[in-house]
């Protein structure tokens, strides 16, 4: 692996972690970081290991429309209520045992209800029951990198060690929020299911900043007597996304008014910048066997970074490890990785790419390119 290392001087604000401010004083635990970059601005415990009740229904979420991203589930799809999905207690969308719904509605119905009898019916349709999709869940958080999370059922009901923290929560959020059609429900206040028939049921969201606070598309509450009262939410403003998450609060009041607090702090006081974008060309590689000798690599997703509204000047470099390269290479292709550093530590990590597709040479090519080095090489004698 071949590593260049690029220094760039970046005229931005320094970012500096608001550790002394005291904005959810009656959380247990809380966290606010900005979604691009998972740079964290607030901390309050958060590595903690609490009940996160119904916010244990983002994992169950995340899995749900992964599996219909990679094909395996369709939004169309009707599936059956069991007998156990439809004895749910707790937050419910009422499904009848053997009720048909398609996978549009019930995650419609998990993501603004959050519908217990919905989670374990698409549950069981992933995994065939609720145990196997817990697995599903937990798995998942192992690759995430979860080490304060464990699942024991698929709804947050609570559990003998179903726990996880403010910090791993968010890290679910980080992944949910890149998923339009997740935000289009969670950031949606009211609507129907079952439309059409007599049976029409009103959907309110639980998440009553979707209604109060500009920009807010998302994500989930949750309450058990164990958890008290929890949110995982996300707002959108200033080209800027925010994740923020508030565990064991006292009441609903307060479980809004200080994620409401966390928002305003974060957008009041940080802006994101692109450092790189996706189109950025931060060097060429030499592909063996290729068509073309070189081509261009650029990051795989944007780098941004977070900025405290300050006016110190930040001095960020990156560096690219880039892999051996042999044709043929795909544009969207894993080269190799870029490195955001500052202060000798590197701060993240991001995939490289090429920009285009190169085809392998035949041998006609790859004769006429040695001929042609040995005639370049003669005449330079």
């Amino acid at each position: 692996m071949k590593k260049m290392l690029i220094f760039l001087l970046l005229l931005i604000p320094t970012t500096v972690k608001a550790l002394d401010v005291d904005i959810a004083s009656n959380a247990e635990s809380a966290i606010l970081l900005e979604a691009t970059t998972g740079e964290i601005i607030y901390q309050k415990n958060i590595h903690t290991r609490l009940a996160p009740a119904s916010m244990t229904k983002m994992m169950s979420m995340l899995i749900i429309i992964e599996k219909i991203n990679d094909g395996s589930l369709n939004w169309d799809e009707e599936v059956t209520a069991s007998a156990n999905a439809s004895s749910m207690g707790g937050s419910q969308i009422f499904l009848e045992t053997g009720e048909k719904m398609t996978v549009r509605d019930m995650l419609k119905g998990i993501s603004i209800a959050s519908g217990n009898d919905a989670t374990v019916a698409l549950a069981e349709r992933i995994a065939v029951n609720e145990e196997g999709f817990v697995n599903l869940m937990n798995k998942r958080a192992t690759e995430l990198g979860l080490e304060n999370t464990q699942f024991k059922n698929a709804t947050g009901l609570d559990e003998a060690n179903h726990y996880s923290s403010a910090y791993d929560m968010a890290q679910i959020a980080r992944e949910l929020v890149k998923y339009k059609e997740i935000l289009e429900f969670t950031g949606t206040y009211e609507t129907y299911l079952r439309e059409g028939t007599d049976k029409k049921f009103w959907l309110v969201n639980t998440n009553k900043l979707v209604r109060f606070y500009q920009g807010v598309d998302g994500l989930k509450t949750g309450y058990t007597e164990s958890a008290g009262y929890c949110l995982t939410a996300t707002a959108f403003k200033n080209s800027m996304r925010l994740i923020g998450v508030v565990m064991k609060e006292p009441d609903p009041t307060a479980r809004s008014s200080e994620m409401s607090s966390m928002f305003d702090y974060g957008f009041n006081n940080y802006m994101v910048e692109q450092m790189l974008s996706v189109t950025s060309e931060v060097g060429k590689i030499k592909v063996e066997k290729g068509v073309k000798e070189y081509v261009s690599i650029v990051p795989k997703q944007d780098v941004n970074i977070l900025n405290n509204n300050s006016n110190n000047k930040r001095n960020v470099t990156y560096s690219l490890n880039v892999d051996t390269v042999s044709a043929p290479v795909k544009a969207g292709q894993v080269v190799g990785t870029l490195d955001v550093i500052e202060d000798d530590r590197v701060i993240m990590t991001i995939d490289i790419t090429v920009l285009e597709d190169v085809k392998k040479a035949n041998i006609f090519q790859l004769y006429y390119r040695y001929l042609t080095d040995v005639l370049s090489a003669n005449l330079n004698i």
